[in-house]
């Protein structure tokens, strides 16, 4: 029986980033960034107001103070957007608007607070120091500087920037392709009804939705025939469309036969257990000309869910590029006994909390070590994990968790 660690390594050294693509930056948020993003133009490219008020010279208001306010007459107004050149003389001023360009000789904009607000003649309450309220030209970037880095997450920020800098497109690491098949003579889509013996296909939703919150562009195939032939015309069919092709359903009894005879003409394919609970028994290999990671999951639920979460989800996050592709994990206390199969590491579902007086974790078990309860991971935040050596613990002893969403 190979160890958890074992088959993840050979899961994870199968990771193959697709290669670069330029795509819109609209299109790039949740990406890797694959090139140096280089500013061309500074950032402002001019000198411009950073509030609403007067642009003046500050040595002219230098003196303006409460019992000796300034006087100076407004010579024109400048909007934002404005392209008309226009140059202050000494003594004067011009209403401004935030983001409009500095009239030339202009050093400081005077704020509308500090003054009485008049448009012909306005009254200065305040002394302004050179470069007051102006962003200056090139503040936030100057050309040649490095706007987005390769290897950065593109989110909000860095698409405000990559717009900021002029670039309506950039090349990033594009997210990688999963198909899901269900594989099962019981199985009938949710728009129908089952009839006697018949069971809904729940792995290949759950399991695309699950691909999809790992970051992979997903496409659920649904129920396939476990015939070898029409199989093996589906999966090899897939592999030229994935970077990642997960089968749920296809591990044990003679189901698994017919689908490890149905793929092994593409390539290596390893049907083993691993030792974990649940989900111990389940394939992994690399397929078609492309070498394709392959993997084959239990047909129950709640299994299939908890081998994608500790198996398919760090390739598909090695593959996004991700530095670190695993899950958070953090120790917690428990709340109630837990117990584990011997000899397998223990995947159970539990309700992580914090104490807000402390800070400390607590995690709550939830139902028991039951394979077929997906109604408690649905209600689970987090996976406890127990080592293989490990059967019983004890409330109040401390145990490693990994999160499955966010702390809300």
């Amino acid at each position: 029986m190979r160890t958890v660690d074992e088959q993840l390594a050979r899961v994870v050294a199968a990771a193959v980033r697709p290669a670069p693509v330029r795509v819109a930056i609209s299109e790039s948020q949740g990406l890797l960034c694959a090139e140096e993003v280089v500013a061309e133009r500074a950032l402002p490219g001019f000198d411009q107001a950073a509030v609403d008020g007067y642009a003046v010279r500050s040595v002219d208001v230098q003196g303006a103070g409460g019992e000796q306010p300034v006087p100076l007459p407004v010579v024109g107004e400048t909007a934002a957007g404005s392209r008309q050149p226009r140059r202050l003389q000494p003594g004067q001023a011009v209403r401004i608007a935030t983001g409009a360009p500095l009239p030339t000789l202009a050093d400081a904009v005077v704020p509308v607070g500090y003054t009485d607000g008049h448009h012909a003649k306005v009254t200065v309450h305040r002394a302004v120091p050179s470069a007051a309220f102006v962003r200056r030209t090139g503040e936030d970037v100057q050309p040649g500087d490095v706007a987005v880095r390769r290897g950065t997450t593109i989110g909000a920020a860095q698409v405000g920037l990559l717009a900021a800098v002029g670039r309506s497109k950039v090349l990033v690491h594009p997210k990688p392709r999963v198909s899901v098949v269900s594989l099962g003579e019981e199985l009938v889509d949710v728009d129908r009804t089952p009839g006697q013996g018949q069971v809904y296909d729940v792995n290949s939703y759950a399991l695309a939705a699950a691909a999809r919150d790992a970051g992979a562009e997903v496409s659920r195939v649904g129920i396939q025939p476990s015939d070898p032939r029409r199989l093996r015309e589906v999966v090899e069919g897939r592999l030229l469309l994935s970077e990642i092709v997960v089968i749920a359903g296809g591990v044990g009894g003679a189901i698994g036969d017919e689908v490890r005879a149905a793929l092994t003409e593409l390539g290596d394919l390893d049907i083993t257990r691993v030792a974990m609970q649940p989900g111990s028994a389940q394939g992994f290999g690399r397929l078609g000309p492309d070498a394709v990671p392959t993997f084959l999951l239990p047909a129950n639920p709640m299994s299939a869910l908890v081998v994608f979460e500790v198996l398919v989800r760090p390739l598909i996050r090695a593959a996004l590029g991700k530095r670190n592709p695993y899950r958070r994990a953090v120790t917690a206390r428990l709340l109630s006994p837990v117990a584990s199969t011997p000899g397998r590491r223990g995947f159970l579902r539990g309700q992580l909390l914090r104490d807000q007086e402390t800070g400390e974790y607590l995690v709550q078990p939830l139902g028991t070590s039951g394979s077929h309860l997906l109604a408690s991971l649905a209600e689970a935040n987090c996976l406890i994990m127990l080592d293989e050596d490990v059967t019983d613990v004890s409330a109040g002893a401390e145990v490693l968790v990994s999160f499955l969403r966010q702390e809300s």
